[in-house]
């Protein structure tokens, strides 16, 4: 069968290899002049690199393994220990915080030659139910038996499947999140930190080869002087000043240039991922806010589920087979991350002090078995 992918990302690359190792032949469409060898890094939970394990993905030296996870207060109460190595020998896959273009590389490795088609953004899709033709800016025509959209929250094939009309597309959600990947100021061993408080949520993870992976979740509003880094930076050492360590050492230790803003957007139930002989997977079919750091993660699922399908019947059933087993769990994983800590302020769910004390007075078994039934109720691979 022959299988265009619209998109080199993440969700793009693990599917063309599932499906190269299958014996299909595969295109993959990126717009981008070149691979992409920057941004943050990401969070990959145990569902998520049983996936790549499943790919043939090497996870040796990838990133960093996180064997436990320790929430507090801004304060630095001590709310609760997460085990994530408990909860990597239940599930048999690590936690790891993995660069983002290390992931990448790591999903390429292997591929053909020419199997990515760089600067070839999507223009029009044409699908007569036999097949489809995809053509892109530079005025090529490719065609294929099926079409994978894989083309992140700004979906060029999710346009062309369901239009731009409202509810089409994801939606802000009033949050954001800085962020940045820089040169640990201090070395966190294989924890992975987070300071919960009123005025929004503080992460610091090790992601390997030296480098820290720090993320701010608060309050996004239009036009707000803290969308321009420079003003941003200022205010956010005004904000957290009084945040327990290392929080102020790690915005004493950032830069201008270390900022990056990512607004939460969200695809709202219910969830299309399918029509014809294409289908959507990754941000394409459900962006989410990330503090369930389950981005990635539901792609790689999207991945996994669509790959089984393809091997039991035709493209039809399995795309069928596949938006029914997925949109649910994605539809989980998406409200779980809307309804927790993704915005700041005393009005959200788990920032309010009853739940934070609630939260300290759970034992740290409880609070890891409920992070493990979390990750294995929006996975169909665990």
């Amino acid at each position: 069968m022959r299988v265009l992918i619209a998109g080199a990302g993440i969700a793009g690359l693990a599917a063309a290899r599932g499906l190269l190792d299958a014996g299909h032949e595969v295109t993959v469409l990126e717009r981008a002049p070149a691979p992409r060898d920057s941004g943050c890094a990401l969070t990959l939970w145990s569902n998520g690199t049983a996936v790549l394990a499943d790919l043939g993905v090497r996870l040796d030296g990838l990133g960093r393994r996180i064997e436990a996870l320790h929430v507090s207060s801004a304060r630095g109460r001590r709310l609760m220990v997460v085990d994530t190595g408990r909860l990597e020998a239940r599930f048999g896959a690590p936690v790891l915080v993995v660069p983002r273009r290390s992931l990448l590389a790591r999903l390429a490795e292997g591929l053909p030659e020419g199997t990515v088609r760089y600067g070839a953004a999507l223009t029009r899709l044409h699908d007569d139910g036999r097949s489809v033709r995809a053509e892109t800016e530079d005025g090529a025509e490719h065609t294929g038996d099926l079409l994978i959209g894989a083309d992140g929250v700004n979906s060029r094939v999710r346009t062309a499947l369901f239009g731009s009309g409202d509810g089409a597309h994801a939606r802000p959600t009033g949050a954001a999140t800085w962020q940045g990947l820089i040169r640990a100021p201090f070395d966190l061993g294989h924890r992975g930190l987070l300071f919960i408080g009123r005025q929004g949520l503080v992460g610091l993870s090790p992601a390997g080869d030296g480098l820290l992976q720090w993320l701010i979740d608060l309050r996004s509003r239009p036009g707000a002087e803290h969308r321009q880094p420079g003003r941003a930076l200022t205010a956010l050492r005004s904000r957290y000043a009084a945040w327990a360590s290392p929080v102020p050492d790690l915005l004493a230790a950032l830069s201008e240039q270390d900022l990056e803003l990512f607004p939460h957007r969200r695809h709202h139930a219910p969830l299309r991922m399918r029509r014809g002989r294409c289908a959507l997977i990754g941000d394409a079919a459900h962006a989410m806010p990330p503090i369930l750091a389950q981005g990635a993660g539901q792609a790689l699922e999207d991945v996994a589920t669509l790959l089984r399908g393809l091997a039991r019947s035709d493209p039809g059933p399995a795309l069928r087979a596949y938006e029914r087993s997925r949109r649910w769990q994605a539809a989980l994983a998406s409200e779980a991350a809307t309804r927790g800590v993704a915005t700041a302020g005393p009005r959200t769910l788990f920032q309010s002090e009853p739940a934070l004390r609630a939260a300290a007075a759970l034992p740290d078994r409880l609070a890891t078995w409920s992070f493990g039934m979390l990750i294995r109720g929006v996975s169909d691979r665990l």
